[in-house]
């Protein structure tokens, strides 16, 4: 029985993946390049930022994943005494509530976060 849920599982997530523009990745190294940082840095406690600046550790994800993103972020600036950074990949106007919704918390609880989008085709915004 566990076999069948994980095997659905995996389909339900590369059917997931399968309708994004593009990988997370794609996003992480366009951006990353562009500001002079170093992609997938790893911390002492083996979890990796996904973009490590000169002021900022960054975690990228996609809109509808606006909070776990908030989580990484403030862990990454935790573990390396840097600013707490988040792309969030926006790929079409639906996701726009996410960003709604990603800077309304951070307002509401007056996080110092610095906070990026970057568009379908790799456009950076923010």
């Amino acid at each position: 029985m566990l076999v069948i849920l994980t095997m659905l599982w995996g389909m339900i997530a590369s059917t997931a993946e399968a309708r994004r523009r593009h990988p997370e990745n794609f996003y992480q190294k366009l951006w990353c390049d562009e500001a002079g940082g170093i992609l997938e840095f790893q911390l002492k406690d083996r979890t990796r930022v996904d973009c490590l600046t000169s002021q900022y550790a960054i975690e990228f994800d996609f809109g509808s994943k606006w909070a776990e993103a908030l989580g990484q972020a403030l862990h990454y600036s935790l573990m390396t005494g840097k600013k707490p950074g988040i792309v969030l990949i926006l790929e079409n106007e639906k996701d726009k509530k996410y960003w709604g919704r990603l800077n309304k918390v951070i307002q509401r609880y007056g996080l110092k976060i610095q906070v990026w989008s970057i568009g379908r085709s790799g456009e950076k915004e923010g």
